[in-house]
């Protein structure tokens, strides 16, 4: 079968407010941290990576997961799971993307980068895991 064309984006997830000290990282198909981060003030911090685009929306890429026929996502460790082997937690963030409004994919597409912003810490005061909402998404130059 051949493989759909597809078009290749410039994605950025920004963890704002994230738990000082806490070590956070980009996920791959195999749970490998990568580009592993943590903030000493809890100011933000940036995971940039490439993500492939086909009709429909489909999404591809060495970070996108997915769950069933449509659900599309990337996965930010926290604690143990991001590397942090004395740390008190072990969590993933679940950033959906497969909802990201067709025209900012569109714009994306011709330049820039699309950049989904989001709070890092939970109302308890520990870091944000699970499903996380509301993101803010934007194209950025």
């Amino acid at each position: 079968m051949a493989r759909p064309p597809q078009t290749e984006i410039r994605m950025r997830l920004t963890v704002e407010t994230p738990v000082p000290g806490v070590w956070h990282s980009l996920q791959d198909k195999l749970s490998s941290p990568v580009d592993t981060k943590q903030s000493e003030d809890g100011g933000p911090l940036n995971f940039d990576f490439a993500v492939r685009i086909a009709e429909g929306p489909k999404f591809y890429g060495e970070h996108v997961r997915s769950e069933g026929p449509e659900r599309r996502f990337v996965y930010i460790a926290v604690g143990s799971q991001a590397g942090q082997h004395v740390c008190e937690w072990s969590r993933r963030m679940k950033i959906d993307i497969h909802d990201i409004p067709q025209a900012l994919l569109d714009r994306t597409a011709k330049g820039g980068v699309l950049e989904g912003s989001f709070n890092g810490t939970g109302k308890d005061g520990t870091p944000a895991c699970a499903t996380i909402k509301p993101i803010t998404w934007r194209a950025i130059s």
